[in-house]
């Protein structure tokens, strides 16, 4: 009983330490969809949306001040060459002169009633130029994903490569058997052995080979998503997607947000154009105040409705208008061009979607073939009728169609991902 019991915890002690190591060494998993969201998360330039809506915030706030009351404080002395004087003497009146050297210091404070239009309308311009820079960096964030298409690919093209080379290596294995059956038969030499040996060594360095490229492509990987990727990271096979819809790049968006910015803009010179009213108060102390014949220092208020018109700006309104009219046409002319290019590169990448899909048949139909020969050169190679040179040649024609037809599954996938990621979707 005690032997059993000591056994016992033996056990339940090695599962706990044990445990936690074998879990950290299960191969982590990871999809195409999850390095798009966390290259686009640590991104560095991603910082910079925060920064944009703090600016935001910083100037509507400002923006808003404007329809607050205006607050005005002045002051003058001045010396004047001449002064207000009766021209004729009245009775029983000793009417003191003005004194030349006179002054002045007054508050004033204005509150704006049109402008209010104008206030709202600035807000509104703040927030369109903040969509467009938003916009801006979404565009520049989306381009991320072509670089992660060519990464991820590459890498999964490796992963069918060291799959596909594995699989030559139990093709040489069985060369390898029945060439020592051969030999026991005395129908085959030890140097085909040295041959077929010689060849596994090298499909060996060549698997070593093709981890330290992977390994490359996930370091790669792992600098976008900010995480580390061991070797035995999984990487999850993308399933293929249909070629349908139409753009819906980020960049058309941001032509549009840029159209909204200028017909604010417009609408804010026709509004500056116009009168505007405002309600006033100034009080003040000074000598004269608003009798003019009194020379003493005296406190003054006034107040009332105040129109300005500024019709200077009627000079530059028709051109103003007509520069945003052009900024108008060449947003439209970019968003054509855009379009047209998107199109043309769209139309390349369809043909090439469709050029892997016909290789890829071609090849299933090889690779028949090319495995009807070599299992009978095995056969042959167990009888000695064919030397261990002509059952490699047979093998590496075998192996070179398998890997045509993973090679060209994997461009089929990453042609069908361009064409999204081109398309927008």
């Amino acid at each position: 009983m005690i032997n059993i019991k000591l056994t016992h915890w033996c056990w339940l002690l090695w599962a706990v330490c044990y445990t936690p190591t074998l879990l950290a060494q299960q191969p982590s998993s990871l999809s195409l969809e999850d390095c798009y969201t966390m290259a686009e998360e640590n991104y560095p330039l991603v910082k910079q949306l925060d920064l944009i809506k703090k600016s935001t915030q910083y100037s509507i706030s400002n923006a808003a001040k404007g329809s607050l009351p205006q607050l005005t404080i002045a002051g003058q002395a001045t010396y004047q060459s001449d002064v207000t004087e009766v021209p004729f003497a009245l009775p029983e009146a000793d009417i003191e002169p003005i004194s030349q050297d006179q002054y002045k210091i007054y508050g004033e404070v204005v509150q704006p009633i049109t402008n209010l239009r104008t206030v709202q309308q600035n807000k509104q311009l703040i927030e369109a130029n903040a969509e467009v820079e938003e916009q801006q960096v979404a565009v520049e964030l989306y381009k991320v994903r072509e670089r992660i298409n060519q990464i991820y690919f590459g890498a999964l093209l490796l992963d069918t490569q060291i799959e596909q080379t594995a699989l030559l290596q139990k093709d040489i294995e069985i060369g390898i058997d029945n060439t020592k059956t051969a030999i026991d038969n005395g129908t085959a030499l030890p140097t085909n052995l040295s041959l077929l040996e010689a060849e596994m060594l090298a499909t060996e360095q060549k698997i070593i080979d093709l981890n330290a490229t992977r390994q490359g492509y996930l370091d790669m990987l792992g600098l976008f998503i900010k995480q580390s990727l061991p070797a035995n990271t999984q990487l999850e096979k993308p399933a293929p997607v249909t070629m349908t819809g139409d753009i819906q790049r980020k960049e058309l968006q941001l032509y549009e947000l840029q159209k909204r910015s200028l017909d604010i803009q417009d609408k804010m010179i026709n509004t500056k154009n116009m009168p505007n009213l405002s309600l006033f108060f100034q009080g003040g102390y000074g000598r004269p105040a608003l009798n003019l014949l009194s020379n003493e220092f005296e406190a003054y208020y006034i107040g009332g409705i105040r129109l300005q018109w500024n019709v200077a700006n009627l000079y530059t309104k028709s051109k103003e208008q007509k520069i945003l009219s052009l900024n108008q046409e060449i947003i439209e002319t970019q968003r054509e061009t855009f379009l047209l290019n998107t199109n043309i590169t769209l139309q390349q990448q369809s043909s090439e979607i469709d050029k892997y899909q016909r290789l890829i048949q071609s090849d299933e139909e090889i690779i028949k073939l090319r495995e009807e020969i070599k299992e009978t050169s095995q056969k042959q190679l167990a009888l000695g009728t064919i030397t261990s040179n002509d059952y490699l040649s047979y093998v590496n024609a075998a192996d070179k169609a398998r890997q045509n037809l993973l090679l060209h599954e994997t461009q089929l996938l990453m042609a069908q991902y361009q064409y999204q990621t081109t398309r927008g979707n």
